[in-house]
């Protein structure tokens, strides 16, 4: 079986971005791609969320709490292309 995983970018991606607002702050998820990415979770599929903000690892922790609140559960978070 080959492993599949899709990583999956936040801002202006996953979440509308209008600007750096703070790291607390991450818009509102684009239904398509929030659709998207639980549909893949769903069939079985990895997903990864990519985003620069995890280069301070304090801001881990409001980017859970928005993957948490729209559905996505506990997805991995990284600033890292493996």
């Amino acid at each position: 079986m080959k492993y599949r995983f899709f990583i999956f970018d936040l801002d202006g991606t996953l979440a509308y971005y209008d600007g750096w607002v703070g790291p607390e702050y991450i818009g509102e998820p684009i239904p398509e791609m929030l659709a998207r990415v639980k549909d893949w979770i769903a069939q079985g599929i990895k997903v990864k969320i990519f985003t620069a903000r995890v280069s301070v690892p304090e801001q881990a922790k409001p980017i859970k709490a928005w993957l948490t609140k729209h559905g996505l559960g506990e997805l991995e978070v990284t600033n890292i292309k493996d």
